[in-house]
């Protein structure tokens, strides 16, 4: 089946430029590209991902980088950057991963995430908050407020088909979810490959949606990527 793709839209002002297809969508999917020498050597390959809206056209590529050392030494661990480029090839999303023990015994082992838009200016980071049985996160603004919080459910997450992250006000209102899709168990047993969801509010300020498209990032490397 051919491949549709969304022509990047024109500049508005007062966005950073290359999101502003994010304020016409509430929602997202992510779709892990398998790559074959992965799938059959069990080999570590850096990650790629489609960006597809609820059409199935493609809106961003997401491409990790990363070396091989890192990979195959530090698995999920790894610190990464992930750039998030557009149809036309221009980055216009830079996810950076620093390197963190992870633990949910240990409060000083805390995962986080930086994202970026245009790439070296600041919107928004994610920073996992210290919970002893669920996954929880800190959604803020470039100014380290406070502005989203995530959640994800009780222990046992990475096992199940279908997991939920909700998505909650500072009130925790709920107003969406990123969640994690079953792609077949053929394909899981011998991949990493994943699916995910977001959904969010039309009308939530795109530096946020970014930051949600990094937080799912960070769950995917969490939560269900296999150390190989």
């Amino acid at each position: 089946m051919e491949h549709m793709y969304m022509a990047p839209n024109p500049g508005l002002p007062g966005f950073p430029p290359g999101l502003e297809y994010l304020t016409q969508i509430d929602q997202l999917l992510i779709k892990q590209k398998v790559e074959l020498i992965e799938a059959l050597a069990g080999f570590e390959s850096n990650n790629k991902y489609e960006l597809r809206n609820s059409l199935g056209q493609n809106v961003y590529y997401a491409v990790e980088e990363n070396d091989c050392l890192s990979r195959q030494c530090c698995g999920p661990l790894r610190p990464f950057a992930i750039r998030v480029l557009d149809n036309y090839g221009q980055e216009v999303i830079t996810i950076n991963r620093p390197l963190k023990c992870m633990s949910c015994c240990f409060p000083c082992c805390l995962q986080e995430l930086e994202i970026q838009s245009p790439p070296g200016v600041t919107v928004g980071y994610v920073l996992q908050e210290w919970h002893p049985f669920l996954p929880k996160f800190a959604i803020q603004n470039e100014r380290h407020e406070p502005v989203l919080k995530l959640q994800g459910p009780f222990c046992g997450w990475s096992c199940l088909p279908d997991v939920d992250f909700e998505i909650l006000t500072m009130d925790e209102v709920g107003i969406g979810k990123i969640s994690k899709q079953w792609t077949g168990l053929l394909r899981e047993a011998f991949t990493d490959a994943d699916n995910f969801g977001i959904r969010f509010p039309m009308d939530l300020d795109v530096r946020m949606k970014a930051v949600m498209i990094g937080a799912c990032f960070l769950i995917d490397f969490m939560f269900f990527e296999s150390n190989n």
